[in-house]
């Protein structure tokens, strides 16, 4: 085990136990990783075999479901099927949705697969969906460890220990919240396990925040029209624009705003002409791209990558 940690450059103590100072994000996805390469098993041997793949293969099918209730659905037949994969029980009653993950088959004494299973569903709903999915209630069948106060930065509630089961429970409003990802999000997102596991996806709930999720991807090709991002939120586009109005904002806004941001970011890194990123961003000329940044900061491009430089 120390020569995993050491390979993840993950500073040990004299006993061969990671130091006090803390386990960045970028090291727990490096030791991840190798305790893939080392098991070959996505749940590191603490359970029925869960081939690598296995994720993925499962995201494959849930990334086309309508909305969350269907992807709660996919995620409770996978775990039918497929036997690596955690069961779940999904109960819904006029207030609350209760999803509880089936731990029997696991030989997890430390927790350490519960716990991984249990928040990566968790980000995972929120991902599909682009929000938040604030829980209501948290059930961990063990006691309190020393680390107890974490959780609730991990699942932004805190947990009720010595549970009979392990379960998350969140409000029933969010089954109808539709899956604004696609084929080329779920790419990018398998792309960056296990560090999108880990990093800190705090959604928002707001119109304004999913809108802006979809528009991200037009960083990367084509702007989805006002009628595609409607069709995507399962809404009018007339109604959208009226939600996007009592947000005080429009979907040119969040537009520029994701224009200006990119840009700000590469003048920043000072690694591409004024030129090339005036024709990444979509900008037929670099003077049009000019008059632009100039509206969007008050400053020429060329004045701010001095000022941070």
């Amino acid at each position: 085990m120390v020569s995993l940690l050491r390979r993840a450059r993950i500073p040990v103590d004299a006993h061969g136990l990671p130091r006090d100072s803390g386990v960045t994000i970028a090291q727990l996805a490096e030791l991840t990783q190798e305790l893939w390469m080392l098991t070959g098993d996505e749940l590191f041997g603490l359970g029925p075999p869960t081939p690598l793949g296995s994720f993925q293969l499962v995201m494959r099918s849930v990334i086309h479901a309508p909305d969350l209730r269907a992807a709660l659905g996919r995620l409770a037949e996978a775990g039918d099927v497929l036997a690596g994969m955690p069961r779940l029980r999904v109960t819904v009653d006029d207030v609350l949705v209760d999803v509880e993950i089936d731990i029997s088959r696991l030989d997890d004494s430390e927790h350490l697969a519960a716990e991984l299973v249990a928040a990566l569903i968790h980000r995972v709903l929120g991902w599909l969906a682009g929000r938040r999915i604030g829980l209501r209630e948290l059930h961990l069948p063990w006691p309190a460890p020393a680390y107890a106060a974490d959780y609730e930065i991990v699942f932004g509630r805190h947990p009720t220990f010595d549970a009979d089961r392990l379960a998350l429970a969140f409000d029933r409003g969010l089954l109808a919240a539709p899956l604004i990802r696609d084929e080329q999000d779920l790419a990018d997102y398998l792309t960056d396990q296990p560090n999108v596991w880990f990093a800190t996806r705090d959604y928002g709930s707001l119109t304004a925040d999913q809108v802006r999720t979809i528009l991200e991807r037009g960083l990367r090709g084509t702007w989805p029209t006002p009628d595609d991002i409607a069709t995507r939120l399962n809404v009018s586009t007339q109604h959208l624009r009226r939600l996007l109005r009592t947000e005080h904002t429009s979907i040119r806004q969040l537009k520029e705003d994701l224009l200006r941001d990119a840009a700000v970011a590469s003048l920043t890194l000072g690694q591409e002409t004024v030129e090339d990123l005036a024709r990444r961003l979509g900008f037929s000329e670099a003077s049009a791209f000019r008059r632009a940044f100039r509206r969007w900061t008050g400053r020429p491009p060329g004045a701010y990558r001095v000022a941070n430089s």
